[in-house]
């Protein structure tokens, strides 16, 4: 038990000290609300619990890169900025393809909605 009680202080100090992270989880907690007053179909629920796996995990990925160079590096270096921008990087790339399936499934039903 004590691996999952590590994991879930993690993801608390990712979501106390992590701006993108509180803004992931407010899109997160919006794309859910959104898909139940939309009704999506079971493989449209899965796509999207990946996309959200996805933001969420690489996110955290990239938080911990940040820590771990900070502690190996707390001076200005231009490969520890390197990394930090590659980590950053990932999570910008998961992030986009997410937006773009969340589009494909989202923007014919709103269309409809709207219409």
């Amino acid at each position: 038990m004590k691996p999952l009680k590590y994991a879930y202080d993690g993801l608390v100090e990712a979501c106390k000290t992590q701006l993108n992270m509180k803004i992931h989880l407010v899109a997160m907690i919006l794309v859910i609300l959104t898909g139940i007053l939309l009704d999506l179909t079971t493989t449209e629920w899965v796509l999207i619990a990946f996309c959200i796996g996805m933001v969420i995990s690489t996110e955290l990925v990239n938080t911990a890169l940040e820590y771990l160079v900070d502690l190996v590096s707390p001076e200005h270096n231009i490969q520890a900025g390197k990394v930090k921008d590659i980590a950053a990087a990932a999570v910008l790339i998961v992030s986009v393809m997410s937006l773009l399936i969340g589009l494909i499934i989202f923007a014919p039903k709103l269309l409809l909605v709207f219409r």
